[in-house]
């Protein structure tokens, strides 16, 4: 599990590259690169606050090498107050 300050999504990731998806660490944030139909549906579940898996690592790997999982949760007022 990481946390992150910030996300960054591409939808720029060509299909004939090899992979799913990549994510990197980028300062303290997190840069997820993936294709432009992954990159609509992700837009579309963001509109209707649905929960959203983005499977990273090489097309033909037996086993995913990470997911990222963006998912949303009850509104917590007291977080980060003052």
């Amino acid at each position: 599990v990481t946390g992150a300050s910030f996300f960054v999504f591409s939808g720029a990731l060509k299909a004939s590259s090899g992979y799913l998806a990549k994510s990197s660490i980028v300062e303290d944030g997190v840069m997820v690169q993936i294709t432009a139909e992954n990159m609509d549906s992700l837009r579309q579940a963001l509109r209707e606050m649905k929960d959203f898996t983005i499977t990273c690592g090489k097309v033909d790997a037996e086993d995913p090498q990470e997911q990222v999982h963006i998912q949303w949760v009850e509104d917590d007022k007291n977080f980060s107050k003052g």
